[in-house]
């Protein structure tokens, strides 16, 4: 089972580098598919770790020494930036708030001390460790050597001995029961069986053969990737991917990525470590593995546990409020890595990562950044943008024009249909604003809009209609898909039924303005948009009305005013952009609320 414990690398990684000229080579591993924490030995490794830690620190602690190589300098992206601690008391740590829910997760590690409940006392019930799943094991495998290790269990090699795969050799990963000692660590387990179960066939994604059971562990049975990891392909080019060869990496992730987000699942625990190639070839496909932290997720929900992997977690994440915009900034986490070697944000401990991950910008200026293609380094920016809703879904991202020249199938993105119906229920206003936006897009932008339009599978007229909706997602529907709800949005679409949509008004409706807000070129798309605005939508409106669209109280009447031209009664341009992007209000309850 996946969990937030890091890997052991078996070299002393002292900077933010993934691997440098000079450091010593690392030790070869093999990796099973599902492998949660495989554990590998180091070589003269001093790493430091608390045992209570659920982060591992590849830093020397107490050392004294400078980590660089001797006349290196550190850049400025190798340290904590200064203004984190211009506060006499720093704010909490993050890593608090992990290690609590690794504990409420895991179990504490030793059992609970006190007397001996007299008669009468309640007595806590044991925890139910039966899956239902076969009990024949051993009559349908026979395990080889073991090839990684993790914090609940280990991997093996297998051999099939009956069924279908008989004589193929296979991944099991064992999960010892006497270590799950929650009735969360115990669901965390079904979860990852289910959720494999329901994605297994995806080129990219693991294959799931069987899951058994006995008195001491559970078996997971997958195919066996015998490649090794993402990561030792990284650290055997010398920390670092040329552009075309990233892309080639980039595309197996988003594509695998896309495909769980669209059946309504988040991985959670996206690094190099949970991408294992097939076969030592060069030119071998890549598998996701381990989704022992996944889970499903509806439509419209946003999950609050902290889990993940420290250098890779998102933002919103240590803030408790997320959704599958998680793993899209892990994934622009790895682009980084990829593309320089180096992690985007680093410190010396926990708590120095995560204040860097909420607060500190990656660095795009020191080598080898300058001679990145502009291309590389905006796909990056917008895969790690701290606010979610400005980030690239995965679809999305396959349309960059970084990744356009690789002519790989594009997936349904699921965000479409959570626009269509934000569109469908916003009033006339709202729809006319959208509608003068949509007219000012650019190609790049149209590109994205009119793969998703083809992919609903338009009538001979051109038009799309409810049935569309619907059809699109039983084309690419799994269980997984049932489990996480997703075709309950399309009760929300229910105005479709009765008309049809062409694509200029499922451009207005299916465009982000937050996304577009992140573009270079957003004011002068912005500028175009309010030109056809006033010719077509812009109306005479007063304060009380508009506050009424944005479902804003009287509290907000004094800042609308302002939006409002005093000389005709109607928006400004700073009130059309504003009233696209919405109003954020903070309040004592939530940490923050969109109007829009």
């Amino acid at each position: 089972m996946g969990q937030c414990y890091g890997k052991n690398i078996s070299v002393v990684v002292e900077d933010d580098t993934i691997l440098g000229a000079g450091d010593p080579p690392r030790t070869p591993s093999t990796s099973a598919a599902g492998n949660g924490a495989v554990s590998v030995s180091s070589v003269n490794n001093t790493a430091h770790s608390s045992s209570n830690s659920p982060w591992t620190s590849p830093f020397p602690h107490g050392t004294g020494t400078t980590p660089l190589p001797p006349g290196i300098s550190p850049s400025p992206a190798r340290s904590t930036p200064r203004r984190f601690f211009r506060r006499p008391f720093p704010p909490p740590s993050p890593a608090k708030h992990i290690k609590a829910s690794l504990v409420k997760r895991f179990g504490t590690p030793k059992p609970k001390e006190g007397p001996i409940p007299e008669d009468g006392a309640e007595v806590e019930r044991p925890l139910d460790k039966t899956f239902g799943y076969s009990k024949n094991f051993e009559t349908k495998y026979e395990l080889g050597r073991e090839i990684g290790r993790g914090h609940f269990g280990h991997t093996c090699s297998a051999k099939a001995k009956k069924g279908e795969i008989k004589g193929h050799l296979v991944a099991v990963k064992i999960i010892s029961k006497a270590k799950m000692t929650t009735a969360i660590s115990i669901e965390d387990v079904r979860r990852e069986v289910k959720i494999l179960k329901a994605l297994s066939g995806h080129q990219n994604l693991v294959k799931f053969y069987d899951a058994c059971e006995d008195a001491n562990n559970v078996y997971i049975v997958m195919e066996l990737c015998e490649g090794g990891e993402l990561l030792d392909r990284i650290l055997s080019r010398g920390g670092r991917y040329t552009e075309e060869d990233a892309k080639v990496i980039v595309v197996q992730i988003l594509n695998v990525v896309a495909f769980c987000h669209l059946q309504g699942v988040v991985h959670r625990d996206l690094k190099p470590e949970n991408f294992l190639f097939t076969s030592r070839d060069e030119d071998a496909p890549m598998k996701l593995i381990d989704f022992g932290l996944s889970d499903f997720i509806r439509p419209d929900e946003r999950l609050n546990d902290i889990v993940g992997s420290a250098y890779y977690v998102a933002p919103e994440v240590l803030h408790r409020s997320y959704s599958t915009e998680a793993d899209i900034w892990s994934i622009g986490v790895i682009t980084y890595i990829l593309l320089c070697g180096s992690r985007p944000f680093w410190a010396r401990t926990e708590s120095g990562i995560f204040r860097a991950v909420l607060r500190a910008d990656p660095n795009f200026d020191d080598s080898p950044w300058p001679v990145v293609s502009p291309e590389a380094k905006d796909f990056v920016k917008r895969l790690l943008n701290k606010d979610h809703r400005k980030r690239m879904t995965a679809a999305q991202a396959l349309t960059h024009p970084w990744l356009r020249d690789k002519n790989c199938p594009l997936p349904l993105d699921f965000l479409i249909y959570k626009l269509v119906k934000s569109y469908l229920r916003a009033t006339p206003f709202k729809r006319a604003a959208l509608k003068a936006l949509s007219k000012s897009l650019t190609e790049d932008e149209l590109v994205y809009l009119r793969t998703q339009y083809r992919l609903l599978e338009p009538h001979k007229d051109g038009c799309v209609s409810l049935e569309n909706f619907k059809m699109a997602l039983v084309r690419n529907a799994t269980d997984s898909m049932k489990e996480s709800r997703v075709p309950d949005i399309i009760n929300t679409m229910e105005q479709l039924s009765h008309r049809k949509m062409d694509f200029e008004e499922f451009c207005a409706a299916a465009i982000s303005t937050h996304q577009l807000e992140t573009l270079e070129k957003w004011e002068q798309i912005a500028s175009t948009a309010f030109e056809y605005f006033e010719q077509e939508g812009n109306r005479v409106i007063s304060v009380e009305e508009l506050a009424r669209e944005m479902n804003l109280g009287p509290t907000a009447y004094s800042i609308l005013n302002d939006w409002i031209r005093s000389s005709d009664g109607k928006l400004s341009f700073l009130g059309y952009t504003k009233f696209l992007h919405g109003v954020t209000l903070r309040s004592p309850n939530t940490r923050q609320q969109s109007s829009a």
